[in-house]
């Protein structure tokens, strides 16, 4: 049988959601949506190294390994198209969900990007946005989100965990998602903590980049990333706001900076959560906070990961359009960033719009 295809980032929380395949697979190219802002993306890839540190879940493995796509405003027509993923790495997802048959690797990997490798930069420092996936999926997923950003001024660094991954190439190939079940055997905390240790250690080796303005930095992430820049947050002040797509808020410790929590109805349906560590410290939060409800999205809605399953034949279970889906996440992630980094108000961060009927405001002040 075909596995859910969910991420494990809450893995006890998480309601299991099945892509269902359709009569007739689409035979189209699969492709991202373009990018929105005004610049060309350039995108470079490479690892780093935690030295002072043994990897938490594989010691054997030595010293933390860390995956870094970095995504920046690019001159226009340089570099080379950069493929969404290695094949490899498409493999071992595909594989790991049972669903090569709609989607082969070959397919998913090559997927339209609007970044290109090793694209020229243009010149000037930029505020970084810091990204982590959710658990069992690779940064890849955030493709969509880092190239919108990129477009519109920012940096982009998505960073991949050692182990965390079922598709996560490093140096010495892509490595088994060795620390998949440990959600449910020694809790969300520990993991989120150990993401927010990943995250400083990734701002360490970036302080002397010189595309990146250190003064002006947030974190974003999904289900377990959303957690991991949370912890970040509490821990490093160099990080000036944060945001939390559908993850947990553990351990439930108040962040007092600029935070936006954006869920869907899966774990944080405001009155029915199954995840209640948001209810838990939101009235610690004593920084700016918005807490966005999208009714009609899943968990895998604020990923790319719906969008490309469907362009291959398979039905995400959601009434949210999957493009749809990466639009909304877009625009209010970039709208928090512009505010928080930029210091330029947003409209659609005060309350609901009618562009934008899908999102409700939840515990809004």
């Amino acid at each position: 049988m075909r596995k859910p295809l969910v991420i494990a980032a809450v893995t006890a929380l998480c309601v299991p959601a099945l892509f269902i395949p359709t009569a007739a697979a689409a035979a189209g190219d699969l492709s991202l949506p373009a990018p929105t802002g005004q610049y060309a993306v350039g995108r470079a890839t490479f690892s780093l190294t935690d030295r002072a540190r043994t990897d938490p879940w594989v010691p054997e493995a030595g010293p933390r390994q860390l995956m870094v796509t970095m995504f920046y405003p690019a001159v226009r027509g340089t570099g080379s198209q950069a493929p969404y993923m290695d094949v490899a790495e498409a493999a071992a997802l595909v594989d790991h969900y049972e669903i090569r048959a709609q989607l082969p690797p070959e397919k998913l990997a090559g997927a339209r990007t609007w970044s290109r490798t090793n694209a020229r930069p243009l010149p000037g420092k930029r505020p970084l946005v810091l990204l982590s996936p959710g658990y069992t999926v690779s940064r890849y997923s955030l493709t969509a989100l880092a190239e919108d950003l990129a477009s519109r001024g920012y940096v982009t660094a998505a960073v991949d965990h050692a182990f965390e991954s079922v598709a996560a190439k490093f140096p010495g190939g892509v490595l088994p998602c060795a620390a998949c079940g440990l959600p449910n055997k020694i809790g969300h905390a520990p993991i989120a903590l150990n993401r927010g240790t990943d995250l400083s250690f990734v701002l360490n080796e970036l302080r002397n980049h010189p595309l990146i303005d250190q003064h002006h930095i947030a974190a974003v992430g999904h289900s377990m990333g959303g957690g991991g820049a949370a912890t970040v947050m509490r821990a490093d002040s160099r990080v000036d706001a944060g945001v939390n797509m559908d993850g947990p808020m553990l351990p439930p410790d108040p962040v007092n900076r600029p935070f936006l929590l954006f869920g869907g109805p899966e774990l944080h349906d405001p009155g029915h959560a199954k995840d209640t560590s948001w209810d838990t410290v939101w009235p610690r939060m004593s920084g700016w906070k918005r807490w966005l409800h999208a009714p009609d999205a899943d968990h895998m809605s604020f990923t790319d990961l719906n969008l490309l399953v469907q362009q291959a034949g398979i039905d995400p279970p959601t009434p949210l359009d999957p493009a749809r889906g990466i639009s909304l996440t877009r625009t209010y992630v970039a709208a928090f960033v512009d505010q928080h980094l930029r210091g330029i108000p947003q409209r659609v961060l005060n309350g609901p719009t009618a562009e934008f009927p899908e999102i409700k405001f939840h515990n809004l002040r």
